[in-house]
């Protein structure tokens, strides 16, 4: 267990991963049937606290934070493979005993989950992805014209204080989108305390731009062997651009995938409107029980 100054009840736990990776994983609360939050590139798991707060009532919640997010530190070589994420969320469940689980997963984390089930089919029994990155078959990646790489880059990673980097975020476009208590949650744990009294980002500019790059993610064809209730979904406030693009071909892929649009909900759907998002899983996933 880890203790924290900053504690708020959530119990947090340490699992060996590959990779010299140690994954902090965090029970949300709930003692019911178990359910996985893996979050999106850059974000960790307590930022979706929020959304966990109805979830609990009818599931166990936990969520973890990747390799080189939130708590858990980077790999020993660099590399961000997100094979290594689909390591991290099957040692955090083999470490917690669970037999089977249902996952809701957010971009990076969403991709993470498919991952895992295609190495252990029997492992997921549903799942609510939100926005997950699996690109068109035959499209073709060049880290170098990464534009969110380039833009994690530049990302300030040091702040005065938290809530100095809270003031910044709420102000400025980006994360300003986030619901009050989802973005005081990404920055509340989401910065390390530095010896000179200032804050840094725990997942580095450079972490998330290679995990932006990195060569490992899924395509759609290769998602069909997943036989669960898979629902896809994806925001339209965007006008479709990014992962929601590929959303309709993602579900389709899937021989139990079902695709779910919102108009008014963006790529940060399920830290923009959290309520509205756990209504949406446990419309979706309460339903399936015995998956």
């Amino acid at each position: 267990m880890t203790g924290d100054a900053r504690a708020d009840g959530i119990t947090t736990i340490e699992v060996p991963s590959t990779g010299g990776v140690v994954v902090r994983a965090h029970h949300l609360g709930g003692d019911g049937e178990p359910l996985l939050i893996c979050h999106a590139t850059g974000f960790h798991g307590r930022c979706y606290v929020p959304l966990a707060r109805r979830l609990t009532p009818h599931f166990q919640v936990w969520a973890l934070d990747m390799r080189g997010h939130g708590a858990s530190n980077d790999p020993d070589d660099g590399d961000f493979n997100w094979r290594g994420m689909r390591d991290d969320v099957l040692a955090v469940v083999d470490h917690l005993g669970f037999e089977r689980i249902k996952v809701v997963g957010h971009s990076m984390g969403g991709c993470a989950a498919l991952l895992a089930a295609l190495a252990r089919p029997e492992l997921i029994s549903a799942a609510y992805l939100y926005e997950p990155i699996v690109l068109p078959t035959g499209m073709r990646l060049d880290p170098k014209q990464n534009m969110l790489s380039g833009l994690a880059r530049r990302r300030r990673e040091v702040f005065a204080s938290r809530e100095d980097a809270l003031m910044r975020y709420a102000t400025r476009p980006g994360l300003s989108i986030l619901r009050a208590d989802a973005l005081a949650a990404y920055v509340n744990w989401g910065f390390v305390d530095e010896p000179d009294g200032t804050v840094r980002l725990a997942c580095s500019g450079e972490a998330e731009a290679r995990t932006f790059e990195a060569n490992s993610k899924l395509f759609a064809d290769q998602i069909s062997p997943i036989h669960v209730p898979v629902t896809i979904a994806a925001g339209r406030s965007g006008g479709e651009m990014g992962p929601a693009l590929f959303a309709p071909s993602i579900a389709a892929s899937l021989p139990r995938g079902e695709l779910v649009e919102y108009d008014q909900l963006g790529h940060f759907g399920p830290v923009q409107d959290p309520d509205f998002i756990a209504g949406e899983v446990l419309r979706v996933l309460g339903t399936v029980a015995g998956a």
